[in-house]
């Protein structure tokens, strides 16, 4: 970042834009492979976290993707309706929602499974900085927690 103190509010000083513009282009490139698939990039991590962890709660599958319930509970109700998902009430506790893949969910991870290796060409960096830079975000992910634990913005 070229911070610039004569001009805080100059495009080059703002550390949001290269973060909004290099997501955003990364997840157009998810799009392009996903598309023919009939899902978006937001479904993509959705199956992402299942394959990795089945049976989920809906809060849990919330905190693993950083995504909010309003976001996500529309979405699963699409992918319920197209058979890749089952939403059934926790039998402890039947204000939990827990979220299981159907086998036609579980079938979808063989049909993906070429899509990281197609976005990793196209990102067109050393695997080394790839990995640098997931690290460098995901730091910055935990110093922003940090910083609202601290000012007690949970």
């Amino acid at each position: 970042m070229k911070y610039n103190s004569e001009d805080g509010l100059s495009l080059s000083s703002q550390l949001c834009f290269p973060l909004y513009s290099a997501a955003r282009n990364v997840t157009n490139l998810y799009s392009v492979w996903l598309k023919p698939y009939g899902l978006t990039y937001t479904q993509y991590i959705v199956f992402l976290a299942l394959w990795e962890k089945d049976g989920i709660s809906i809060g849990e599958l919330c905190e693993k993707l950083m995504l909010d319930n309003g976001t996500l509970s529309p979405l699963l109700k699409r992918l319920q309706q197209a058979g890749y998902l089952e939403r059934t009430r926790s039998r402890q506790d039947d204000r939990v929602v827990l979220v299981t893949l159907t086998d036609k969910g579980k079938a979808l991870r063989d049909q993906v499974h070429d899509i990281p290796g197609q976005i990793a060409q196209y990102v067109n960096m050393e695997p080394e900085r790839i990995q640098q830079l997931y690290e460098l975000l995901y730091e910055l992910i935990e110093k922003q927690e940090e910083a609202k634990q601290a000012k007690g913005d949970i």
